[in-house]
Order: structure tokens, then sequence, then C-alpha cells
């Protein structure tokens, strides 16, 4: 980051610490999250910055770091807050699959998340979510601010994450593999994966027991950890490259039931021409063709015939191909970028159904 900034500041993060500093805020009307992040050292780079710079305009990332530029200001530069999703609902999915208390804590943190958030997207001059089903869900949550929210979708670098390099086999495996990527200490992604395990991977190993199941990704938890004990199940770790699991991989895996946001391992996978399995929550807001360019699924059966399906039908060469096509044709990074230049200029920015002119 110092090759591309005048001054940065980066804070470290104890997983320990803040999860007590987290339970303070069941104390205070706040979301847990905000006292999760909170760092006194942060805070006082930030206010230099504001206060000394004065710089023309802030772009934010996480409303967990809005907390830092949200107070009494006598500079306010223009302010271009990127939510990236509705993380309020992502708490609301958490909550309905647990049992007291955590159901309690997580309706908590949704509703008062969500709160925080409208908050800032008040303050904010433009906000900006990942998908337009995200924007779109924001909208109506926040109505107040509707008419400053956009989306602008993420974007792939489609040079790196290529099927025209030759990539090395990962592992001493010699049947066909299957791979997931992702962070592993990441809720959503645990639950993808021990499903998957769980009750996907022995329907396909029925047909084909020679299958290998890698979970590529940093911080496996100790849940995702014991996977690696069933049947033809790896759990890698942290790797230094994830793109050879997928080069060798029949097919992506990524069985999402819980899910915001564009999924980055989908389009990772679609770039690298591999043909991918996944939940309708998987692809939501990628404007792929089920059948064509991926494969969905919506249960154990159907996502286990599918997966079997990309292992055995080679004609799925083409699902890959079509797949990276779609990739390039929607999410290249510089029509992206661009539409954040426009947002972070103060330019009125075209959304759908919106008629706007650039000032």
């Amino acid at each position: 980051m110092r090759e591309f900034c005048v001054d940065t500041h980066i804070a470290r993060l104890d997983p320990r610490a803040a999860k007590v500093r987290s339970v303070a805020g069941l104390l205070k009307n706040e979301p847990l999250n905000l006292p999760y992040y909170r760092d006194p050292r942060f805070a006082r780079w930030v206010n230099t910055v504001l206060h000394g710079i004065r710089p023309a305009a802030l772009f934010v990332f996480s409303s967990n770091v809005a907390q830092y530029v949200i107070g009494p200001q006598q500079h306010r530069p223009r302010f271009v807050m990127d939510f990236v999703d509705v993380d309020s609902d992502k708490w609301r999915q958490y909550a309905d699959t647990k049992t007291w208390p955590l159901n309690w804590v997580y309706r908590r943190e949704s509703r008062t998340l969500l709160a925080h958030d409208r908050r800032v997207a008040q303050l904010a001059d433009a906000s900006i979510f990942v998908s337009e089903a995200e924007a779109g869900l924001f909208r109506s949550l926040a109505p107040e601010s509707a008419g400053k929210v956009h989306a602008v979708e993420n974007g792939i670098d489609s040079g790196y994450f290529t099927p025209d390099d030759d990539f090395p086999r990962p592992a001493d495996v010699e049947g066909p593999s299957l791979a997931f990527t992702g962070a592993m200490d990441y809720w959503p992604n645990i639950d993808a994966v021990t499903w998957f395990v769980e009750d996907i991977l022995p329907l396909v190993r029925d047909r084909h027991p020679e299958v290998t199941f890698f979970i590529v990704g940093s911080n496996p938890s100790a849940d995702v950890t014991k996977l690696a004990t069933r049947p033809g199940v790896r759990v890698t770790g942290r790797v230094p490259d994830v793109r050879p699991y997928l080069a060798h991989a029949r097919a992506a895996v990524v069985p999402m039931r819980i899910a915001r946001r564009i999924q980055n391992k989908v389009l990772e996978a679609m770039a690298m021409g591999r043909p991918v399995v996944t939940t309708p929550k998987g692809f939501e807001g990628i404007r792929a063709e089920p059948g064509a360019e991926l494969l969905v699924a919506n249960n154990a059966q159907a996502f286990a015939e599918a997966t079997v399906r990309a292992i055995e039908d080679s004609s799925l060469a083409k699902m890959g191909s079509a797949a990276r096509k779609r990739v390039l044709d929607d999410f290249s990074w510089p029509a992206k970028l661009e539409k954040i230049d426009q947002l972070i200029a103060g330019e009125t920015v075209n959304r759908p159904g919106v008629r706007s002119r650039a000032r």
C-alpha cells in the first residue's frame, strides 16, 4: 500500500481483545461490530488526516470503519461509503440458523447494525453496494437515502485468473477433484463446506469413490479442520495460490446457504474456465445463465447430481468457456472503477430506472 499512498496506517487486530470489547457493546445501544473494530490509534490517525490534510474526498470501505469519520467535523469532504453488502441482513440470516441465546444476539446485531448503516448512509454523499439486488434491498430498508444508493459490481483480474497458464497439480491426487475457495473462518463458508461434506459429498462418492474435495483457504476453523477426517476431504489452510486447485478441479463447488454480495469465488472459478456448481444464493447478482454458464441446485440431492454431471460430462468444457466469456463481458475492472471515479468526483451516475444528468 505504501507504494501507492502518501501515508498509511495499518491497525493490527487482536481477535481476543476485540471480542472482549464487543461484550461492552451489549451495554450500549450499538452493534457489537463497532467496538470490535475500534482502535484509538487508528482514530487519531484519521483525525490527523481529516484536520491536517483536509482531503477533498473520503472513500470508506465497510460501515465498521465509518465510525471513524461520522462524528462532527469542521471540514466535511465529499464522503463515498462502500457498504459492499447489506450486512445487517446477513446477521438476520445467521439468527435464523441458531438457537437461543445466539439467535437473540444475532437479531440484535441485525437491528442495531441496520440503524447504524442508515445513519451512515444519510451522512454519505453516495453509498455503494456490490450488486443491484443489494442496492435495492438497502433502498427498501433505508428509503430516506434511496436516491444516493448505487450498485458497483466487483471486478475480476481475468489476466491472473486464466485457464491459459500451465499450473502444477497441487497434491498427490490421481482421481477427479472438486474445489471450494475462501476464508475458512467466515461463517457462511464454514456452513457451506460443512453442508457439502455431510450431505452432498457422500452422494457424489457413491458414484465416484475416488473423488477428492479440496477446501482451500486461510484460517480454517476447528469445525472445518475436523472435516479433513472424512473420506475424500483435504483442508489446505492458507496457500500461496488458489489457481492450481481450480485449474485441476473438475468443478468448483460453491454450496452457499447463507450469502450476501456477489461471490468472488464464483467469478474466479468462472474466469478460470471451470464448471461451477452453486446454489441460487451463490450466483446472486451474477448475470449468468444456469445450465449454460454454470449449474445451479437448491438442495443436497440436486447439488450432488449436478456435481456428478460436472465430473462425468466432458462437454461441460463448453460451459467453462461460456463462463469465462461472461466474466470478461460483465466484470472487467476498468468499467467498474470508472463508476467509482464518477461518484468520488461528485458526478451524477445513472442507475437502472433512474434518469440523471452529470454535473
